[in-house]
């Protein structure tokens, strides 16, 4: 059974992980635990509370399957956590990635879209980070964008997110494909 990390911190976009968290846990029968910097509750743009499962800490790309990290208002608070270990740990060892919103961009700042077709909310959030050479394979699309085991998307896309996520970790069933086309039924 995969194991999957989200990362999340205090004023996260608490809509951007729900339906890949939802898709791993409820109906694919995953071991899902949520993070936060120092293990202790964070709060959601949205005003959820979340009692976290561990701190960032024991995150260990050996142990997990998986990293997903959401976008939200840190990074504009200059309070966002450096993924840089993270992030660079879970693609050195082919795990998968994920990164939505301005985790896409925080991705871009630990150097590990440098080589990946990748997306975000705009080119120029990413270009903002020194260590961000990827402008080539940036792709300027609605949808979410795989390439290999790394899935970045713009906030606006939490649905072809999950299913990038669910075939990245080789979910991406009839079944799965069934149940979550649903969910992006208005976008067609």
């Amino acid at each position: 059974m995969p194991r999957i990390a989200i990362a999340l911190q205090d004023d996260y976009a608490d809509w951007e992980p729900a339906l890949v968290m939802a898709a791993l846990r409820y109906y694919l029968r995953c071991e899902v635990l949520t993070a936060s910097p120092d293990g202790k509750p964070v709060q959601s743009m949205g005003g959820l509370r979340v009692a976290v499962d561990l701190p960032y800490s024991q995150i260990d790309a050996e142990r997990f399957d998986a990293l997903i990290i959401p976008g939200g208002y840190a990074w504009e608070k200059g309070l966002a956590f450096d993924f840089t270990g993270l992030a660079t740990a879970f693609r050195d060892r082919g795990k998968v990635l994920g990164g939505i919103c301005a985790a896409a961009s925080a991705l871009a700042a630990t150097g590990v879209l440098n080589a990946v077709a990748h997306t975000g909310n705009s080119l120029a959030s990413h270009q903002k980070y020194s260590a961000y050479q990827g402008a080539a394979l940036y792709r300027d699309q609605p949808q979410a964008v795989r390439d290999g085991a790394i899935v970045t998307a713009a906030g606006s896309a939490p649905d072809t997110f999950a299913f990038e996520v669910l075939k990245a970790l080789d979910l991406w069933t009839p079944e799965a494909e069934a149940v979550l086309s649903t969910f992006a039924a208005e976008h067609q």
